[in-house]
């Protein structure tokens, strides 16, 4: 038996990192769930797994040792499943731009959904900074305002001119990365910025849609040659969140949260039409974001509107 570290995963084979430098193709032996949800992919890059040597020069994955943390997101083609995108990460690096392609503002809570629960650390990084006009720069600064206030961390990067490659650089160092992000938002192209040895195909958006295109197809761990790791992801379209009730939204807004003992209804308060809500009175005095509650609003009525019809399915 020997242990190692999943840093690639293609659906069926899995490379394994041995613990004496060694690459191995591995494939799943028996089956593997994760506290009873339903999964497309039971092993994720980033897990600690022992497996078994077989003829061929393969390998069986038999154990996945316990994991500090995962991040799951609800399947783009099954929505009843959920996707693992990575386990065992220090933090999240969320990569956005306001232009080319346009921010959909909604997508950023939506993501920091997938990492609160675990408590793991984002940063938003804010690319394509060379495009920006005064106000682009403008819609930036109040966005860097609403999620700073809260404890995210955000910055300004140009992966073409290089602006804010060696403080992202710095704020990477030495801890395991995942790396997410829209398709179009330039994520190759910073993760080349960072360590040009990977050469990671790059590609434009779109003429006829200006959307971004597809450049990753499957998870993979790179180590960095100034320490530490990142996860290179697939482009995430949209994010869904069918596994979740009406509470875990409420919990995983943190600012939410910590008001929620001040509620009248205390923990179980929706902040919607409950009366002595303090999210509300945070709103109306200007000290919560009226952007992140709207996004909250969206998210939640479509939570309810699943749960609703999953549970009249058979009707």
């Amino acid at each position: 038996m020997k242990q190692g570290t999943v840093v690639k995963s293609t659906g069926s084979w899995y490379t394994v990192l041995l613990e004496d430098g060694q690459q191995l193709q591995c494939r799943i032996k028996g089956k593997f769930r994760l506290e009873g949800l339903k999964l497309t992919n039971p092993v994720a890059v980033g897990d600690e797994v022992e497996i078994d040597l077989e003829a061929d020069e393969t390998g069986s994955i038999k154990k996945i040792l316990p994991r500090t943390n995962y991040v799951v997101r609800q399947s783009p083609r099954k929505k009843h499943s959920l996707h693992l995108l990575a386990s065992n990460i220090d933090q999240a690096i969320l990569i956005v731009t306001i232009i080319e392609p346009n921010l959909k503002q909604g997508f950023i809570d939506r993501f920091l959904l997938m990492t609160e629960p675990y408590n793991i650390p984002a940063i938003i990084i804010f690319n394509k900074a060379d495009l920006y006009s005064e106000e682009e720069l403008a819609i930036y600064e109040y966005l860097k305002e609403i999620y700073e206030s809260i404890g995210y961390q955000c910055m300004l990067v140009s992966a073409i001119e290089g602006d804010g490659i060696e403080a992202l650089k710095k704020a990477m160092a030495g801890k395991s990365n995942l790396i997410a992000g829209q398709s179009g938002v330039g994520k190759s192209s910073i993760m080349n910025s960072l360590q040009p040895t990977l050469e990671l195909r790059t590609q434009e958006l779109s003429d006829s849609s200006g959307k971004g295109q597809h450049t990753t197809t499957f998870a993979e761990m790179f180590p960095l040659e100034f320490g530490g790791s990142m996860i290179d992801t697939p482009g995430i379209k949209t994010l869904s969140f069918s596994h979740l009730e009406p509470m875990d939204l409420a919990h995983n807004f943190r600012e939410f949260f910590e008001l929620s003992p001040d509620c009248k209804f205390g923990g179980s308060c929706l902040h919607r039409n409950e009366p002595g809500c303090a999210v509300k009175d945070g709103i109306e005095e200007g000290t919560v974001s009226e952007l992140r509650y709207m996004n909250y609003l969206t998210i939640l009525e479509e939570i309810e509107d699943q749960n609703y019809w999953e549970r009249h399915k058979d009707y």
